[in-house]
């Protein structure tokens, strides 16, 4: 490790922004394995035993397990602003549309998402 101007040496290492998303139960379950390549270690609501379940749940379960939620439910982008993160809240907003739509959306916007989600100010994100 090179040493510093004064002579010490450091390392500044930062860690890596969490890109763990948990798809919703409105979303499809087949978005975890079609997005794993740039979103790895992403679940879907279904996998985790939470379908069927509140919202408030689903929040704390993501909050208490690194994810950050992907949703079309508006509640979820309700509770980011009355809580704050974490979890950080990506909201679809595409209205009616196919999965291949929000997996199409989510690759197009995938370096904005990698950008929002070490931002400590930012609570939600909206993609439209």
């Amino acid at each position: 490790m090179p040493p510093s101007a004064n002579g010490c040496s450091w390392a500044v290492s930062l860690p890596a922004p969490i890109t763990r998303l948990l798809f919703d139960e409105n979303l499809a379950a087949r978005l975890v394995g079609a997005l794993a390549e740039i979103f790895p270690d992403s679940a879907h609501v279904r996998d985790l035993g939470l379908t069927g379940t509140g919202d408030r749940t689903i929040w704390n379960y993501a909050s208490d397990h690194g994810f950050s939620v992907v949703t079309k439910d508006e509640d979820f982008h309700r509770f980011s602003i009355v809580y704050g993160p974490p979890p950080k809240v990506i909201w679809i907003r595409l209205g009616n549309c196919s999965t291949e739509d929000i997996i199409e959306l989510l690759r197009d916007r995938h370096q904005a998402i990698r950008s929002f989600l070490p931002d400590e100010e930012a609570a939600f994100m909206s993609l439209a």
